[in-house]
């Protein structure tokens, strides 16, 4: 079978891999002797604490965010609080065909082998948007998707994201659909409020419009954030310091062979969901079709 076909079949798996274990006590300091007792001991917090009132309860769902936040409950509740309070607040960006959102095209993307270092590359080239064809809340929508069907693997659980933001073609159209809330909902997809480890944000490509939008994303990234965002302008010397070329598309100075658009990506998890992942996807408010 095509290394493509594998990797997507791994993409819908909730397999826990004992290969991975090693990796998740390094990354998340997770601990098997320990595992059931800190899952009930958050379990137990979000009970008594009665700040969210989450769909599930079940060990592997809890277990998303412990991984996100070092296997630490205080703060694996805070952020299951904010993951709930999004949800919430932005109810109708779940409301929509989630494979239908194909016609974002090549707004998103990722690498494939995963970096042991960096987790999934992910690429957001928000100056590819066509602004005309697609309104923004597709956009944040299938950004949304990716994250949801993301943290239901535990391989992206342990490790994790990178992100690589490319304004390469961002023009005053894109910049005038920007709103306060499209702001905040990107910086919240990005990780602030989802159980998905992001180890960086690399902002390559950007011109004088940079200051003009910066601002916006600016009031929603919280201070920890800071040091985990590095801008490379056009110096792609600069972006390898910190991510292996090995695992980079060649418009990046890489030579990673899998580059994956979200159009590419959407019909293979079409293709290979499992009953589990569409009565995950409806659970949430998508639309899903037999």
């Amino acid at each position: 079978m095509p290394f493509l076909d594998i990797a997507f079949q791994a993409e819908v798996s909730r397999y826990e891999d004992p290969e991975f274990e090693e990796y998740a006590r390094i990354i998340c300091n997770e601990d098997p002797d320990t595992r059931s007792k800190t899952i009930e001991e958050l379990r137990r917090m979000i009970q008594e604490r009665g700040e969210c009132n989450p769909r599930r309860l079940d060990d592997a769902y809890l277990l998303r965010f412990l991984r996100c936040r070092r296997f630490i409950p205080a703060l694996a509740h805070r952020l299951m609080v904010r993951y709930e309070d999004f949800r919430r607040q932005n109810a109708y960006l779940y409301d929509c065909d989630a494979f239908g959102l194909q016609k974002v095209k090549n707004v998103y993307g990722g690498t494939l082998p995963e970096s042991p270092t960096n987790g999934r590359i992910i690429l957001m080239r928000f100056g590819r948007w066509d602004t005309d064809a697609v309104p923004i809340e597709d956009v944040v929508r299938c950004a949304l998707l990716m994250d949801e069907i993301a943290v239901m693997q535990p391989k992206l659980q342990i490790l994790g994201v990178t992100i690589i933001v490319d304004l390469e073609g961002l023009s005053l159209r894109h910049i005038a659909q920007l709103t306060p809330t499209v702001a905040g909902q990107i910086v919240a997809l990005m990780g602030v409020s989802f159980p998905l480890p992001n180890h960086c944000l690399h902002i390559i490509n950007y011109n004088w419009i940079l200051h003009s939008i910066f601002y916006l994303f600016k009031q929603f990234i919280p201070q920890a954030v800071w040091s985990r965002l590095h801008f490379h302008g056009n110096d792609m010397s600069s972006l390898h310091k910190h991510i292996d070329p090995e695992y980079l598309p060649p418009e990046y100075g890489g030579h990673c062979q899998y580059v994956i658009s979200t159009e590419k990506w959407i019909s293979k998890i079409d293709e290979y969901k499992d009953d589990f992942i569409v009565q995950e996807l409806r659970a949430l408010g998508f639309t899903v079709k037999s």
